[in-house]
This record gives C-alpha cells, sequence and structure tokens, in this order.
C-alpha cells in the first residue's frame, strides 16, 4: 500500500472535496482518499493497479492538480 499527501490549491468549497474524492476514488486500485478545505490537502492510498501517475493525471483531468508532494510512504 502507497501513501501521499499532497496540497491542490484549487480547492475552494466541500463540492471540490467531494468531487475530488469520488473521481480519485473510481480509479482501480484506490483504497482511501481524504481532502480538507480548510488547508487544501489530499491524502490517497492505493495499491496496483493504482499508479501515482494515474492517480496524479485523474486529477489534473478534473482540474485539481497538486501542487507538490508533502509525503511518501
Amino acid at each position: 500500500m502507497e501513501t501521499k499527501t499532497f496540497k491542490v490549491p484549487a480547492i475552494s468549497c466541500q463540492h471540490c472535496v467531494h468531487t475530488i474524492k469520488m473521481e480519485v476514488s473510481d480509479v482501480p486500485g484506490v483504497e482511501s482518499v481524504s481532502a480538507d478545505k480548510d488547508t487544501q490537502m489530499v491524502t490517497v492510498q492505493w495499491h496496483e493497479p493504482a499508479t501515482w501517475d494515474k492517480i496524479r493525471q485523474t486529477l489534473a483531468e478534473i482540474n485539481y492538480p497538486p501542487e507538490g508532494l508533502i509525503s511518501l510512504s
């Protein structure tokens, strides 16, 4: 299982949080997605077949690209 926490500056409301959770959760292999509108931080946990590139691509496609990688494990 891999985990990444990163900032998404485009988050401005609960609708943004909901959209990110729904869209990223649809990526096969994603186990959990949490997002916070106040800090604009998102944490994603996944395993294969999901990859960071696929998650990042999904976020970019829905206009919520990650700003920078904060942590990984």
